[in-house]
């Protein structure tokens, strides 16, 4: 299992289960998203969604159930290898990754950020 994440230039260090967690103001809507990812090897698997209200683009999942203000569910989706973050500066705010620590990524106009699994140790 990796035990760091590369996001951009940055090296995030995860804590011992592997897991990290992206959250951002949707563009439209301007409300909360929440993603829970579990680094799998060279891959990432999205295990829990949620969602602060609904709107365009931001409908919880067909299992979704409301939990403490927010919309959560289990996503049905593979694991991908990598995820592009945009960061057109257009959004309320960036994107907050956090593993063992938090970072804020993307709040300025830039290229899009890559976010990978480290080498395998």
């Amino acid at each position: 299992m990796s035990s760091c994440l590369i996001a951009g230039a940055l090296t995030v260090a995860l804590s011992t289960s592997g897991q990290f967690t992206l959250e951002w103001t949707h563009s439209v809507e301007k409300e909360g998203w929440r993603e829970v990812w579990q680094v799998e090897g060279d891959r990432m698997r999205l295990v829990e969604a949620a969602v602060k209200g609904s709107g365009a683009g931001m409908e919880p999942g067909p299992d979704g159930r409301f939990v403490d203000g927010w919309w959560v569910w289990v996503p049905d989706s593979p694991p991908v290898s990598e995820l592009l973050l945009a960061a057109s500066g257009e959004t309320p705010s960036g994107w907050l990754l956090c593993g063992v620590d938090c970072v804020t990524l993307g709040a300025r106009p830039d290229n899009p950020i890559r976010l990978h699994p480290c080498e395998a140790q």
